[in-house]
C-alpha cells in the first residue's frame, strides 16, 4: 500500500504532461509524433507479450497481459490508420 502512493503520483503526472505537451504541439507535427507514439507502442506489446507468457505468474497477471496486449494493438492499428490518412492528405494530386 505504501508503493500506491508514488505510483499514483507518477501517473497523475505523466498524464499533465502528456496533456499540456501535446496541446502545445503545432498541427504539422502531429504525424512525427503518432509514429514515435506507435513505435512505444509497439515496444509496449512485445513487453506484455513476454509478461503474458511467462512461467509462474497467476492468472490475474496474465489476463492483465492480455489486456496490454489488445490495448496496445488497437492503439497501433488506429494509430497507423491515423497516420496513414494524414500523410495521404499531404500528397500531390495527379492531374488526368
Amino acid at each position: 500500500m505504501e508503493d500506491l502512493i508514488p505510483l499514483l503520483f507518477v501517473f497523475l503526472l505523466s498524464i499533465f504532461l502528456g496533456f499540456e505537451l501535446i496541446s502545445k504541439v503545432p498541427s504539422m507535427l502531429h504525424t512525427p509524433l503518432m509514429s514515435g507514439a506507435n513505435a512505444i507502442s509497439g515496444i509496449t506489446i512485445v513487453g506484455a507479450i513476454l509478461c503474458t507468457g511467462a512461467l509462474g505468474i497467476g492468472t490475474y497477471s496474465k489476463v492483465l497481459g492480455a489486456a496490454a496486449v489488445a490495448c496496445a494493438s488497437i492503439n497501433v492499428v488506429g494509430g497507423f490508420m491515423v497516420t496513414d490518412r494524414m500523410l495521404k492528405m499531404f500528397k500531390n494530386k495527379k492531374k488526368n
